[in-house]
């Protein structure tokens, strides 16, 4: 089963791929976790990459397009996948079509704006052993202070409000349309984020396997 999973930043995309790849027992590719993984083996789409980062520019869709592909080609991927972080595009959909990669389902983690804005605005982590918390659902014993090792609770660059709105922004207007292409492919599936991580991995095993 090859799977994409879709939805805006803060949705529980990386979450949902985790327990899918347990359940399913097929790889997660998380397009971060493969260009990094080419960076450091040195292949020659990783070595491509590399040259655009140190320059400080985009890696371009035919440099990630081709990790992707030598990703796709290794044994673990023979009976599925999940894509997380790829395609993020039109172009990167219609990239990965022409490669002859058959995607069986496309899973849209679909949560409101505000509930995002609410979730990823809200959460803290602690600079020194990373424990995440939340203002609001997971609040520590001690305002400001990790329950574990007593460091300093921050709120990250990429959780600041205006940060999120404007990861918000591009996905509505660069991502959110491959829903359209993937539904006229008759791939699409619209799963609702519950309240509880264990509660949406229901819908989404339930629309895999519908």
């Amino acid at each position: 089963m090859n799977i994409i999973l879709l939805g805006a930043p803060g949705a529980g995309k990386g979450t949902q791929a985790e327990v899918i790849c347990d359940r399913l027992n097929i790889p997660t590719i998380s397009t971060g976790n493969i260009i990094r993984e080419a960076l450091k083996t040195g292949t020659e789409m990783g070595l491509k990459a590399k040259s655009f980062m140190e320059a400080g520019q985009l890696v371009p869709d035919e440099v990630v397009i081709g990790i992707i592909k030598e990703r796709l080609a290794k044994d673990d991927c023979q009976n599925g996948f999940i894509l997380d972080g790829f395609p993020r595009t039109i172009p990167q959909a219609e990239a990965l079509d022409k490669m002859g990669i058959e995607i069986n389902k496309v899973i849209d983690i679909e949560v409101s704006d505000e509930a995002i804005m609410k979730r990823m605005s809200g959460r803290r982590v602690c600079e020194k052993c990373g424990a995440s918390y939340h203002v609001e659902y997971k609040r520590p014993a001690k305002d400001g202070v990790c329950d574990s090792c007593a460091g300093a609770l921050v709120q990250r660059k990429d959780d600041h409000p205006d940060t999120v709105k404007a990861r918000l922004e591009v996905y509505h207007n660069e991502t959110e349309p491959l829903k359209d292409y993937y539904d006229r492919q008759g791939k699409l599936s619209v799963v609702e984020g519950q309240d509880t991580v264990e509660s949406t991995t229901a819908l989404i095993l339930k629309a895999i396997e519908a």
